[in-house]
């Protein structure tokens, strides 16, 4: 009798934590929203390949990051933490770190990346970063052996109209190897992170890899290459089938390599989508507390473990990632700190009952806590309670018909924030930090400022 590679590797997984040493892609799109994609309901976007790696693989319907703006998201995903225990629930003095941010992700955090490295992975990371720009807190300093990519957000460059951002730098580990000087560049950005991926898996095909492939697609500006722009209606719809296709050129490498069946992919977008994006049926998007803002379309692929054609609606989060790995893997998970993420393989591999490990799931905006969701249940600080099994839109509060619903999480709001004054970590802080490129028509040392400093002297009145 045949027994599927499932319950084999479920079985194998109860004896022991080191069964194999599977490969890891995760494939992270800027602002793409929950409806944007095929397999997550929309007609607009033609997603062949995500079509497929739906059919191949799981759907995650309800899949959440810990934040729903860049920088505390991808925080989250690094380090298995909610990004206000790391001090990243904003940058120093934004909503998302900015060029040469006095803040950043604290060396001494052990990213996904770093856990795997141990495990004797090669590692590497393509793509927009944002999780600070200064030498000592760039991806091959926080685990990853190889980066290429940009450091920041792609509209972070001299055509923004409201602040005054330095050139945007285009980096391969500490060295700034070209820039983003207009649409044309922008357009590139999405050939170049999927080829410099795919080079890498193919370096890499026999021993264990992880790619981080963090697209700046499709954050605003939007642009893509010719042949998508020629065949959609707009920016938006060419940028989201641009990403559709460079997933497939990943999943095709992985198939031509004959590693499918040991290489684990997952898709998913850092926050909810921003203007031009749907975030259908969902309420709300980017930087919302919303679950438009929250809720991520999410698709799961490893041939022969995770079932076909299947989908999960228990409550995953980005958080639970690096826990999932080290499980699959025989890594370790740091016992020296908090971890918030848990290790969900048993939701991947279909196991009979399986069910989600969170009971709370925190909904944090900045520094603040907006919403907790427990069970069904979603309750914000305002008082308003949704039944996200039967209104997943939030189109109506029913705290008034469930007062003993609220009565019971209303306290979990106190007790997080106590729980985050005990375990929280230092956010990093680069010491003088500088823009890696200078500021267009400014000479001398002043080029280099970092752009929050310019936009504080601009406010204050004082001579930049």
């Amino acid at each position: 009798m045949k027994i599927p590679t499932g319950f084999l590797l479920a079985f194998i997984l109860s004896v022991s934590p080191i069964f194999a040493a599977p490969n890891y892609v995760v494939i992270f799109i800027d602002d793409l929203g929950y409806g944007d994609i095929g397999p997550f309901g929309s007609t607009i976007n033609d997603t062949p390949n995500l079509d497929r790696m739906a059919a191949e693989g799981m759907k995650l319907t309800t899949f959440y990051v810990a934040a729903s703006v860049c920088t505390p998201s991808r925080a989250a995903l690094m380090t298995g933490s909610y990004p206000r225990r790391v001090g990243l629930g904003r940058g120093s003095d934004h909503a998302v770190l900015f060029p040469g941010d006095a803040h950043a992700l604290h060396p001494d955090e052990i990213t996904i990346a770093e856990m795997l490295k141990e495990k004797g992975y090669a590692t590497g990371c393509f793509g927009k970063w944002h999780l600070g720009d200064q030498d000592g807190y760039l991806p091959t300093d926080q685990g990853f052996d190889t980066y290429f990519g940009i450091p920041y957000s792609n509209d972070m460059w001299p055509e923004h109209n409201s602040w005054p951002f330095p050139e945007l730098p285009i980096l391969k580990g500490h060295e700034v190897v070209g820039k983003v000087p207009d649409m044309d560049a922008q357009a590139a950005l999405c050939r170049q992170f999927t080829g410099a991926a795919t080079d890498f898996i193919r370096k890499n095909k026999d021993q264990p890899f992880f790619v981080y492939l963090p697209h700046a697609f499709v954050h605003h500006p939007r642009a893509a290459s010719p042949e998508f722009m020629a065949n959609a209606e707009n920016e938006t719809e060419a940028q989201i089938e641009e990403v559709d296709w460079s997933t497939g050129q990943i999943l095709d490498t992985i198939r031509e390599l004959d590693l499918a069946e040991n290489t684990l992919v997952i898709f998913t977008s850092d926050n909810g989508g921003a203007r031009g994006c749907s975030n259908a049926p969902l309420r709300g998007g980017k930087g919302t507390h919303w679950e438009g803002g929250f809720r991520e379309p999410t698709l799961a692929w490893w041939p022969g473990t995770i079932p076909a054609d299947s989908t999960c609606d228990e409550v995953i989060t980005a958080m639970d990632l690096f826990p999932t790995f080290a499980k699959l893997s025989g890594g370790n998970v740091p016992t020296d700190r908090v971890i918030d993420g848990k290790d969900i393989s048993p939701l991947l591999l279909a196991e009979k009952g399986a069910k989600s490990p969170h009971d709370t799931f925190y909904y944090n905006q900045g520094n603040g806590l907006t919403s907790v969701r427990s069970g069904k249940w979603k309750l914000s600080k305002n008082g308003e309670l949704y039944d996200l099994e039967a209104d997943i839109a939030e189109s109506k509060d029913v705290s008034s018909e469930n007062p003993e619903v609220v009565k019971r999480i209303q306290p979990l709001f106190q007790s997080f924030e106590v729980e985050l004054a005990e375990n929280s970590r230092p956010v990093g802080k680069p010491k003088d930090p500088k823009t890696r490129l200078p500021r267009p028509g400014v000479s001398g040392d002043e080029a280099y400022a970092p752009t929050l400093t310019l936009q504080t002297r601009k406010k204050s009145g004082k001579k930049k």
